[in-house]
């Protein structure tokens, strides 16, 4: 019995940033293969939209021999400037859905997390380094 993984999550980046980081690690065309964690997921490129979607057929070294699950990714801008991600993982063998869940989040979603924050908090320092090296005004103080 297979089953349905759902995701959806928030990021602080742009839909072309959040799919440059899922595709870095694969191959970039259609039909291309890919293989992450050490071997353990391989997998092949169904369809790819830069900034926009990924489907792959996925699996794991685990899974019964042939099966492989679908995962699509969704990537849709949000009014703030971020990228809301929605991941339909289907095919999911049953007895591993919770490991497979935790692995999405464990693998992915914190350490784009954390990446998507760092690049953040390094183009602010740079804007505020440059701005000081250069003379130039906080923000609220012009024209005062």
């Amino acid at each position: 019995m297979c089953k349905t993984i759902k995701h959806k999550v928030h990021f602080k980046a742009s839909p072309e940033t959040i799919y440059d980081l899922l595709a870095a690690r694969k191959s970039l065309k259609v039909g291309g293969t890919f293989s992450t964690d050490a071997g353990n997921v391989t997998g092949l490129n169904v369809d790819l939209v830069p900034g926009r979607r990924l489907v792959r057929a996925w699996r794991r070294n685990d899974f019964p021999e042939g099966i492989y699950s679908m995962a699509a990714i969704t990537l849709a801008p949000t009014p703030r400037g971020g990228t809301e991600l929605v991941l339909t993982h289907r095919g999911v063998p049953k007895h591993l859905l919770d490991e497979i869940e935790d692995y999405w989040r464990r693998v992915y979603w914190a350490p784009m997390k954390i990446t998507t924050e760092t690049q953040r908090t390094q183009r602010t320092q740079r804007r505020n380094s440059a701005r000081e090296s250069c003379g130039g005004s906080r923000p609220g103080e012009w024209g005062h």
